[in-house]
């Protein structure tokens, strides 16, 4: 019997909601669409990472082939914090076990996953590195970590501006300020030459947007004001104007990515799905309306900055896939996590003390009731390298 029940029971309690946000009349699941474009290359991608092991996470040498890029610079959320959050004053922290159960040397990083996370994947594709480090790491960075990139992200932000300020986390404007000192960094240890390069040829990877969706509008319930159309405007307003900050700070090559279909993780089935754990109709319309006034404004910002390559890689077809159909993908569970209940445990709910692990991870979607497991964030890794970076590297 796993031991997190009663604890999980006071917190759905606790933070179960009790009103209803609006909801327009077009509130459904949607995806369904999207997943069937997505499903022949998201199979081809799950049997490449089937064969993944635990041999594969042994630290290789240097890559001998040549950088497809000269970095990869992130910023963003829990999905692509490697450690940021660590040293700070939050309880958002994956820096214990059993976070890290499959890492190097079963170490937890501060990675919200059993593992690898996306954008160590991508670092390992680019031919820069297998371990995207963070920007805080308690260590001094060497040269040449430095200068082939490192990650901004900070688990539980977003582009709200509340959202941050409710979790304790590094903003989104903070982010880009902590850039603007590593490239200082990077010009003294490498010189101009190589920080004009980064810019224009490294590759800007910005994922957040769901810690908004999921915390402050649905659970805290922070933003009574707004309905879910007008809740997925605002998030496309800041969100643009962060995509429009970086590229007037020199960057020209930029990924961003979209929210994925929130209303179907664990913990929020639990939260808002009802008795039978239904994903919720209203953060995947939310998830929708955002991605879609996202691809309208980087549109423009296209046309604002010639000669800027601006790519929106749409998750939210082949996530949607993976957690309606896993065994398509190679997995049997794809509505709860593996640590404790599955339910709701998540950062310092999945510990060592209250939390149980799973027998066999890799049958998982989701390691947490939040986070995908390592060898979904592979599949989805080489789905978004095979279809979206790729065009950035042209």
């Amino acid at each position: 019997m796993r031991r997190s029940l009663p604890l999980l029971l006071l917190v759905l309690f606790l933070l179960a909601p009790t009103t209803t946000c609006r909801r327009s009349s077009s509130a459904g699941t949607g995806g369904a669409a999207a997943a069937n474009a997505t499903r022949s290359a998201a199979a081809a991608a799950a049997s490449s990472s089937s064969s993944s092991s635990a041999a594969s996470m042994s630290m290789r040498p240097p890559h001998s082939n040549r950088p497809q890029a000269p970095a990869l610079i992130v910023f963003g959320d829990s999905i692509v914090d490697p450690g940021n959050n660590n040293d700070i004053k939050t309880i958002i922290k994956a820096d214990f076990p059993p976070y890290g159960h499959d890492f190097l040397n079963h170490r937890p990083t501060g990675r919200f996953c059993n593992g690898r996370i996306p954008t160590d994947f991508i670092a390992s594709r680019l031919g820069l590195k297998d371990y995207l480090p963070p920007y805080l790491s308690p260590q001094p960075l060497e040269e040449r970590d430095l200068v082939t990139g490192v990650s901004f992200a900070s688990g539980g932000t977003g582009f709200d501006p509340l959202t941050p300020k409710l979790a304790s986390v590094i903003s989104l404007p903070d982010q880009l300020t902590m850039f603007h000192d590593y490239l200082s960094k990077v010009r003294a240890a490498a010189g101009d030459a190589a920080a004009q390069d980064l810019l224009s040829r490294g590759i800007f990877a910005i994922c957040a947007g769901s810690d908004d969706v999921a915390n402050t509008y649905f659970t805290l319930r922070a933003r009574p004001g707004y309905d879910h159309a007008s809740y997925a405007r605002l998030l496309v307003r800041h969100a643009a104007s962060f995509v429009d900050d970086l590229l007037r700070a020199g960057a020209r090559r930029v990924a961003f990515i979209g929210i994925p279909p929130i209303g179907c993780v664990p913990s929020q089935r639990t939260l808002s799905g009802g008795l039978r754990r239904d994903c919720s109709p209203g953060h995947n319309e939310v998830a929708a309306a955002y991605n879609a006034g996202m691809v309208r404004e980087l549109d423009a910002l296209r046309a604002k900055y010639p000669g800027s390559r601006i790519v929106f890689m749409d998750i939210y077809g082949i996530l949607y896939d993976m957690m309606m159909h896993p065994r398509s993908y190679g997995f049997t569970q794809a509505t709860k996590g593996c640590c404790g209940t599955g339910l709701l445990e998540v950062s310092v709910l999945c510990n060592p003390l209250t939390s149980d692990v799973c027998d066999h991870v890799t049958d998982y979607v989701f390691w947490d009731s939040y986070h995908p497991t390592e060898k979904a964030y592979k599949i989805l890794a080489d789905f978004v390298y095979d279809n979206y970076v790729s065009s950035l590297l042209a």
